[in-house]
């Protein structure tokens, strides 16, 4: 058979083409995001203009630190070693991508597909992904755990009648059933593989810190940013108290799959911040301070990440 000498040279061109529409796709999603919400962005802008530009400095310094921290901990997730530098650029692009899909989907499929070109096997990067997202999550509980009854009263178990709770509880009830029968056997193997990708990472005391130190600094730097902001424009808040109301206000946001918490993390930041006797203005200008910086600000640079990550073919 005699080789096609014509098929890389079409086949280059289709990749480059099939890369650059990504790109392109890419960079349209960022500016129709940035054009619905534009007014939101403006105002803030304006707002925080005016704002102590010292306690900016450091909220932009505890966003930049997200990245690195979130890296650690995807690298505590993996027991090989991966490329600092791609790694850190793949959370970096991973937080961008996380803001145009919906329920955390563009983060870990951009992790995902990273660790796979690190050589890990598909159900092996799904597996590190699950373990970092837990431990995140063991983290934000221990944290609210912890700040809780340093700020009593601050978070409200709301009265609920006698009706309310057994309907809740009988909801609850049958979920569970259904989850045991449907979901726990298709399920089994995956936890499996997950609680065993947690024993051997234990194991090494390295990746455990890493694994574990990496997530607390991700919540806390989050929780930072929120607190350097509120400082910035005025508000009287002790830092525990925005702490505990941003864990708060992530963790119900979390539950409905919004991209990256869009409008409802938004909504429930400012619900807490007014809730515990904040201005609407001045909580309105913290949250959308927050999103600047954390959201707006790093978006499009995170999708160039990405799309330069995609054509150079780490991921």
């Amino acid at each position: 058979m005699v080789p096609n000498v014509n098929a890389t040279p079409v086949l280059g061109r289709r990749g480059l083409y099939w890369q650059s529409g990504v790109c392109l796709v890419l960079l349209l999603g960022a500016g129709w995001l940035v054009r619905r919400h534009w007014p939101a962005v403006a105002h803030g802008v304006v707002r925080l203009a005016v704002a102590d530009h010292g306690w900016l400095l450091v909220a932009a310094g505890a966003a930049v630190g997200t990245w690195a921290s979130s890296a650690l901990a995807q690298q505590g997730a993996v027991a090989r070693r991966l490329p600092v530098g791609r790694l850190v650029a793949t959370q970096f692009a991973a937080s961008a991508a996380n803001h145009v899909l919906p329920a955390g989907l563009g983060a870990g499929a951009v992790n995902l597909r990273f660790l796979m070109r690190c050589g890990l096997p598909a159900g092996r990067g799904a597996s590190a992904l699950a373990v970092k997202a837990a431990a995140g999550a063991v983290v934000r509980l221990a944290l609210v755990a912890v700040l809780a009854p340093a700020c009593p009263g601050l978070l409200r178990i709301p009265h609920l009648s006698m009706a309310a709770l057994l309907a809740g509880t009988a909801a609850a009830a049958l979920v569970g059933v259904l989850l045991r029968v449907r979901v726990w056997p298709r399920c089994r193997g995956a936890v499996a593989a997950v609680t065993a990708d947690i024993r051997a990472l234990h194991a090494r005391p390295v990746r455990a810190a890493a694994l574990w130190g990496g997530s607390l600094a991700f919540a806390g730097l989050h929780a930072v940013v929120l607190i350097a902001v509120t400082r910035a424009v005025g508000l009287p808040l002790a830092p525990a108290r925005v702490a505990l109301l941003y864990l708060a206000a992530s963790g119900a946001a979390a539950l409905l799959p919004t991209p990256g918490g869009l409008g409802s993390l938004d909504a429930a930041l400012a619900l807490a911040l007014t809730a515990s006797g904040t201005t609407a203005a001045a909580a309105a200008s913290a949250v959308l301070g927050y999103r600047l910086l954390t959201v707006w600000l790093p978006l499009l640079p995170g999708l160039l990440v990405l799309g330069l990550l995609i054509r150079r073919r780490a991921l």
